[in-house]
């Protein structure tokens, strides 16, 4: 079987934008150095120098570069000098001490803003061997990973919550903090048979209770799923989808419910992997935390300025 072909229609426009995903200037734009210096209240002891926003655009050239805190601090002055800035640098120290506390603005959608919400997770190695080492010479000491939830918005795939947990944490159970950090309508919620529990069900009823909206629950069931007749008001959707599937099976299930567009978090997490890495930089669980959502912030920038639409021209045979 051959894969479906795509032709890209707004090349020209996406090839510009894929150019200038690489200017430097996307992370330290005018308006981040008017905003460079601290201009809040004062504190008690020793006075902060710099923003949030100058730390958080030191965080995004360390992730898209690849960059340990030391190069940081360094290539960042080596750019103020290139470019006759006479702005203070945050030291290696600093910056990874404000890490910690930093608060990330996803660029979240605002409020009532229709959603289409897709959820996945996957995993981030913390340290450990390399798989060619493993392969070749087996394993000599055990890989420590972390797991990446995240929530996307189908439309403008673009990350809207972000979650990160040890690797013994279900998907079902993160939902609710999920959806705690979503500003907008959720109109459907889109996920794998990891999504088909219960939890995650009276999460999603909890929130179109407090939003006066339904929410198109797109979830696969197992597939020994049977119908639910005791909680039938809390799994009516999910009761629905048993039969249908039963009548026509699966994949007109997942043609007639567009369950298909889950791929697009897989997408998003590829380009994560392949852009920024599939391993955490950070050691302690809090900077862990804030890594991810910059990295999620940093594909949100990245998407907005080079994105292809694509159309089908060739089917699979």
């Amino acid at each position: 079987m051959s894969k479906d072909k795509y032709k890209v229609l707004n090349w020209p426009e996406y090839n510009e934008g894929l150019k200038k995903r690489g200017h430097i200037t996307i992370w330290i734009s005018p308006e981040v150095l008017e905003n460079w210096r601290y201009k809040g209240e004062r504190q008690q002891g020793g006075q902060y120098i710099y923003s949030d926003t100058a730390i958080e655009a030191c965080l995004m050239v360390r992730k898209i570069y690849h960059l340990p805190y030391r190069q940081t601090q360094g290539f960042i002055e080596s750019f103020f000098e290139q470019m006759h800035m006479e702005l203070p640098v945050p030291n290696y120290s600093s910056i990874c001490r404000r890490s910690a506390t930093l608060s990330i603005n996803l660029g979240n959608v605002a409020e009532g803003t229709i959603l289409h919400i897709i959820v996945d997770s996957t995993g981030m190695k913390v340290y450990g061997e390399g798989e060619w080492k493993v392969r070749m010479h087996g394993w000599g000491k055990h890989r420590t990973w972390m797991k990446l939830h995240l929530a996307l918005e189908a439309d403008g795939q673009v990350c809207v919550a972000v979650e990160l947990t040890t690797n013994a944490v279900d998907d079902a159970a993160v939902v609710e903090k999920l959806l705690g950090q979503i500003k907008g309508t959720i109109d459907s919620f889109t996920g794998d048979g990891a999504f088909d529990k219960t939890k995650v069900r009276k999460a999603l009823q909890k929130r179109a209770r407090e939003q006066k909206e339904d929410i198109a629950q797109i979830i696969a069931p197992m597939h020994n799923a049977v119908v639910n007749e005791r909680q039938s008001e809390l799994m009516k959707q999910r009761n629905e989808d048993i039969a249908v599937i039963k009548s026509m099976g699966r994949e007109e299930w997942k043609i007639n419910s567009n369950y298909h567009q889950r791929s697009k978090a897989e997408t998003f997490m590829y380009r994560y992997k392949v852009i920024l890495g599939g391993s955490l930089q950070a050691r302690e669980a809090t900077r862990q935390e804030i890594e991810v959502k910059v990295g999620c912030l940093i594909l949100n920038i990245l998407i907005k300025i080079a994105k292809p639409q694509s159309q089908r021209v060739c089917c699979a045979t």
